[in-house]
């Protein structure tokens, strides 16, 4: 094959790389082989070619291995892009599931395609805080829209409108029906992350929060300021009033960042309350938001069956709207949340009236979500007299049948929500929800390097992401193509940590007798064997004082049994541990 190069260097490259991905990425039926023929046979054109190393050596080895052991047109591409800093175009590299028909090729292809999408050391022209904020006020001016026409004009893009927002709206008033003072007080608990509290940076635990927690909105502290003493009489709370949230951008993809709305923590801590209350209500109809197991199984048995589509949102939490809170939900519950939540938000240092009703970062927010999605879903399959047995909601990854997808798209368009096509799936043989990929029933989940192995842990992370991804649980073997990569990650290490699957990433999941001298069996009528693995152990502080207290009584991000220390939230030194293993996972070999 004569390769057409016209000069030297990177534009050269870049040539070969855009003519390699047009021809040869085209041919659904490309052969496999052609990762390191082709690089051989580029290797004595490329030597002048200056790289720039976007990461270390260690990283840059195991992204060339597993690309490698991928061995496809597609796992070749993304391997030049990557090396010769084409990281742009890297990005947005896409795969359509339709163009396969062979579910060993296409997992092959998607995981080369989805390997680096979530890295953080990529060499990009793009600003992601630019471009999070950009999608946030474009999901403002969405609201804004919904919230102007409120439905007037709804009966002319949908005959059918009225009915179903009617159904909507009676299944949600018979999931929510009433609910009273104490239950609130009750429910109300801390969320995990930070509020606009400045000394609740760096200790998010429930004790620091009841230290000295005060922030509140007045809208919240007109309904529950002179309750909040009677409710918690042992709490004191000198309030400080804020205007509402603080709009702040967090790590999410490498095209984007996320944004997440800071809220005062008083205002949290009720949110968490009507969270906990719409979970509890919405798990009696079948929608269990504390798992994500339902939606995963449907997503595997639709990629055989095809009888239901997976939907996926953009930007959801930041898409619902005030006037269809309004509309859809109870006046009691629309009028209660509507005290809770921050009515303004902080960003770039102007303040913004809130077109959207609450986004992420807010307590109930992805209760609300779920709430909204099912009812619309559940109500589009009655209309259309199909099985609502089939809808399964966890925040905006929505389960329902296929017949109803057309419908429940245009529904959710008029309230304001906009389905991602490139993450829905309604034909074919591939589904994704939750997290799970399926394609014709064969698992596809991707392994996504999303950070540079510099740590012993990291190294641990990603030879078991790899091997995970190897196994076939109809051989009961791995994928022999995965294990000089694996090889590579077990050389790096001088005395590895050794233990068995299910008992999370603290050293190399092996199976038993691939271990070279067999490790302590447990005693004293103790069934299982003692290894030693890498644990992190988060670190704690001393306290006695009334925060503690309250901490133990409501809190629940402190365990009960640590008597007076208090764990600091992703703050942990590692060291090696001996554990018990009461059961070893056999994998099977490298076959």
């Amino acid at each position: 094959m004569q390769l057409p190069f016209s000069g030297r260097g990177l534009e050269s490259l870049v040539y070969v790389i855009r003519a390699f991905q047009k021809g040869l990425l085209e041919n659904k039926a490309a052969p496999t082989g052609l990762f390191p023929s082709f690089r051989g046979l580029l290797i004595f054109r490329l030597k002048e070619v200056t790289t720039a190393m976007s990461c270390n050596e260690t990283t840059f080895r195991l992204i060339e291995s597993y690309l490698e052991a991928l061995d496809t047109p597609r796992s070749l591409a993304v391997w030049l892009m990557f090396k010769f800093n084409e990281h742009d175009a890297l990005l947005q590299l896409e795969i359509n599931p339709d163009n396969y028909l062979d579910p060993d090729v296409f997992r092959r292809d998607y995981r080369a395609t989805k390997f680096l999408s979530k890295a953080d050391f990529l060499s990009t022209s793009v600003d992601k805080r630019a471009a999070a904020l950009e999608s946030f006020l474009g999901a403002e001016l969405s609201c804004r829209k919904v919230n102007l026409d409120r439905f007037k004009t709804a009966w002319r893009k949908l005959p059918q409108f009225d009915w179903l927002h009617n159904a909507a709206y009676r299944k949600i008033e018979s999931i929510l029906r009433c609910f009273s003072g104490d239950e609130v007080c009750d429910s109300a608990n801390w969320g995990p992350g930070v509020t606009l509290n400045k000394q609740i940076k760096f200790d998010t635990s429930s004790t620091n929060k009841f230290r000295f927690e005060s922030g509140i909105t007045r809208d919240l502290h007109d309904l529950m300021g002179p309750l909040h003493e009677l409710a918690y009489p042992l709490w004191k709370v000198n309030f400080t009033f804020h205007v509402g949230n603080k709009i702040v951008t967090v790590p999410k993809n490498s095209k984007t960042d996320r944004t997440i709305a800071v809220e005062p923590g008083i205002n949290l801590w009720y949110q968490k309350a009507v969270g906990t209350m719409i979970r509890k209500r919405i798990r009696k109809v079948g929608v269990d938001l504390n798992s994500q197991l339902r939606n995963q199984q449907l997503a595997q048995s639709s990629s055989l069956s095809g009888s239901l589509a997976t939907v996926d949102f953009s930007n959801a939490s930041d898409s619902i709207s005030r006037a269809t809170v309004e509309a859809l939900l109870p006046p009691r519950w629309h009028l209660f949340m509507d005290l809770l939540r921050s009515h303004f938000g902080s960003i770039e240092g102007s303040t913004l009236r809130y077109e959207k009703f609450s986004s992420m970062g807010n307590g109930f927010t992805f209760e609300l979500e779920s709430l909204i999605f099912f009812a619309v879903a559940s109500s589009v399959c009655e209309y259309l007299r199909l099985p609502q047995n089939d809808v399964s909601v966890y925040g905006d990854d929505v389960i329902l049948p296929v017949g109803a997808f057309n419908l429940f798209r245009e529904m959710c368009d008029i309230y304001g929500f906009t389905i991602n096509e490139r993450k829905s799936f309604k034909s074919g043989s591939f589904r994704e929800s939750c997290g799970s990929h399926y394609f014709a029933g064969i698992d596809c989940k991707p392994y996504f390097l999303r950070k540079q192995i510099i740590e012993e842990h990291d190294i641990y992370l990603a030879a078991n992401s790899i091997r995970r991804g190897s196994y076939d649980p109809i051989s009961r073997s791995c994928d022999k193509r995965f294990f000089e990569c694996w090889q590579f990650l077990r050389s790096l290490v001088v005395r590895p940590c050794l233990i068995s699957e299910g008992y999370g990433d603290g050293g190399f999941i092996v199976n038993f007798d691939e271990i070279p001298r067999p490790p302590q069996k447990a005693k004293h009528g103790v069934e299982g064997h003692h290894t030693i693995a890498l644990v992190s152990i988060p670190l704690r502080y001393h306290s006695d004082d009334l925060a503690l207290l309250l901490a133990r009584l409501k809190g629940r991000s402190v365990e009960i049994d640590l008597g007076n220390e208090t764990n600091l939230r992703n703050r942990v030194k590692t060291t090696r541990k001996r554990i018990l293993i009461r059961r070893w996972a056999d994998l099977g070999s490298w076959f």
